[in-house]
């Protein structure tokens, strides 16, 4: 089968084309039952429409002739990219356990298929839902955690710099990682919430800066990013409420896309923000509430809040001319503790990711944070 689908002789970095870019093409010409499919970056509610008129039959050989594409496809059922996502991943490991072996490659390369070997078998356990999934370079995923199709409630993780497939879940440090991000945040809305129909995406698909560096100092990554978080908020299922949780660079991502993110999404909270490429919330031309938070000890705070030449994200959000509302995060730990479970940092955002407004802990600094929101979803 990867013979067939031309895994094999497109996979290896050398050899300049992706496998997604293959199944791209691939992806044009395709038919289902003499049909043709539409387009790959056809409107979520075109492809919608043409995997509800297929029976669930022909959906899956969709999913399984072309993983790369159905598995990332905005608009196609969430049951159906889970189960090609499952098949893509199962295609990715067996050719990265061959380059694992060849010993043409240099021990560096080795050892990284090898973790790759280890990182998607982990990715295929049974029960995992996974919403995206592309190999090429450092790659990007997607998972989710509860019922999507369910949810009345629908939080996004968006994370910051040296996020790829092989840092989308860790064993030590758990809580880091956007899986057990994820994980965390989705326990404790279920601890906030618990008859409230919730689910959490650990969205690491986009290409993140690798280190702070140049890429992690400029806007350039945070665009394509943006736009990628702009398609997938207006593809989610049903009609949820959704709330955005972007971490460091991650708060770039969201700042970016802010004006063009649809209505459902009505809450946007930063933790560890270098800036969201804005001077203030106005700026950001947003219809969400616009959240912050800053724990103890992240060094983001040394960073300078400027930008000049494209270079820097712009003004702090914890600014109290910025105008976000300041959220508590005691307990968390340095930059990347905000989700740690127990700290009054994920307690927060579980109750805001839940609509719980009324006992949001606001940080010391701004506690008024709470001024012009009553209610809550959960009681």
């Amino acid at each position: 089968m990867l013979a067939i689908t031309g895994w094999t002789s497109v996979y290896r970095p050398e050899a300049g084309v992706s496998p997604r870019a293959t199944a791209l093409t691939e992806w044009a010409g395709a038919r289902a039952d003499g049909r043709p499919v539409p387009p790959a970056d056809a409107p979520v509610r075109t492809v919608a429409r043409f995997f509800a008129s297929l029976d669930g039959a022909q959906q899956a050989r969709l999913a399984d002739r072309y993983p790369l594409v159905v598995g990332n496809l905005n608009g196609a059922p969430a049951p159906v990219r889970y189960r090609a996502n499952r098949v893509a991943l199962d295609h990715a490991r067996a050719v990265e356990r061959t380059r694992a072996r060849d010993v043409r490659l240099s021990p560096a390369v080795r050892g990284e298929a090898g973790r790759r070997v280890h990182r998607f078998g982990s990715m295929m356990t049974e029960g995992r839902q996974i919403l995206a999934f592309d190999p090429t370079g450092g790659g990007r995923a997607a998972e989710v955690f509860g019922d999507l199709d369910r949810a009345r409630r629908i939080s996004v993780i968006v994370p910051g710099v040296d996020t790829d497939l092989l840092t989308f879940e860790r064993t030590a440090r758990r809580w880091t990682a956007p899986v057990g991000m994820a994980e965390s945040l989705y326990a404790a809305q279920r601890a906030a919430a618990p008859g409230l129909p919730t689910a959490v995406i650990a969205w690491a698909d986009y290409t993140a800066p690798g280190g702070v560096g140049v890429d992690a100092a400029t806007g350039r990554m945070a665009v394509d990013g943006g736009v990628r978080l702009v398609a997938l908020t207006a593809a989610l299922p049903s009609d949820a409420t959704t709330t955005l949780f972007c971490h460091s660079y991650g708060s770039v991502v969201c700042g970016v896309a802010a004006s063009r993110l649809p209505r459902r999404v009505t809450d946007i909270v930063v933790a560890g923000s270098p800036g969201m490429r804005a001077g203030n919330v106005d700026e950001l031309g947003a219809t969400a509430q616009v959240w912050a938070t800053r724990a103890q000890g992240d060094w983001i705070a040394d960073v300078p809040h400027l930008e000049v030449g494209g270079v820097g994200h712009g003004a702090d959000p914890m600014s109290e001319d910025f105008g976000a509302r300041l959220l508590s995060s005691a307990g968390a730990k340095n930059h990347t503790g905000y989700f740690e479970p127990g700290t009054v940092s994920v307690d927060n955002f579980a109750k805001i990711g839940t609509g719980s407004y009324a006992s949001v802990v606001c940080a010391p600094q701004d506690e008024a944070c709470l001024r012009g929101i009553s209610g809550t979803e959960a009681d």
